[in-house]
């Protein structure tokens, strides 16, 4: 039997992008990125104008360059070494929305970028998207438990699998790679997962 409205009800009926479309636009997005790091890359290398926006710790000026710090390497090698882990687990996490994503990688890049400023070793500069990549490795593997959704479970899973050995690189192993860096891009991109977990969709409000 139907229970009589209390009160004003509200619908919203919303078009969902099909999976092509959410396809299409990570590719893009992720495509856009990386294209992006290697036309900064170039241009520091032949101006050395960007240098200054890596990152130096526990100095206050230095805070503006938490963000800029994740879009500059210390050359080509270094460029060349995260483009393929940034590009396949970046569109991996793009999928389920761009918003979302966008959400996700501001977190990293601020949590791993504090965490850097805050630890990193005296007189040292820290750049190159690595914390991004670690912090998508953690959101990945997580995420799907925190939305309970297989789908993303098995995603997860499977980054796991490839990608699972770079975790040692959170450790202190290496005096010239930044572990920091790697440690606290990992946190941010956890507890992105549970900040923006993903809400069950309501079609009907009712008031």
């Amino acid at each position: 039997m139907p229970y009589p409205s209390v009160g004003p009800t509200t619908s919203t009926a919303s078009t969902p992008r099909t999976r092509g479309d959410r396809v299409k636009g990570a590719a893009a997005l992720m495509a856009g990125w990386i294209a992006l790091l290697w036309i900064l890359e170039a241009v520091n290398s032949a101006t050395g104008s960007l240098s200054t926006y890596g990152l130096s710790p526990r100095d206050i000026g230095e805070l503006r360059d938490v963000i800029p710090m994740a879009f500059l390497h210390h050359g080509f090698d270094h460029l060349a070494s995260n483009t393929v882990p940034l590009l396949i687990l970046g569109f991996l996490a793009a999928l389920n929305g761009l918003r979302r994503f966008a959400a996700v990688v501001l977190t990293i890049m601020v949590v791993g970028g504090l965490g850097v400023w805050l630890t990193a070793a005296d007189h040292s500069v820290t750049a190159g998207a690595s914390g991004v990549v670690f912090g998508l490795l953690g959101y990945l593997l997580v995420r799907g438990f925190v939305d309970r959704s297989a789908v993303d479970m098995v995603t997860g899973l499977l980054v796991l699998a490839v990608y699972g050995s770079a975790l040692w690189g959170v450790l202190p192993t290496n005096p010239a790679v930044s572990w920091q860096g790697h440690l606290f891009g990992l946190i941010g991109g956890v507890m992105a997962a549970f900040m923006f977990r993903r809400q069950p969709p309501m079609n009907e409000l009712i008031g």
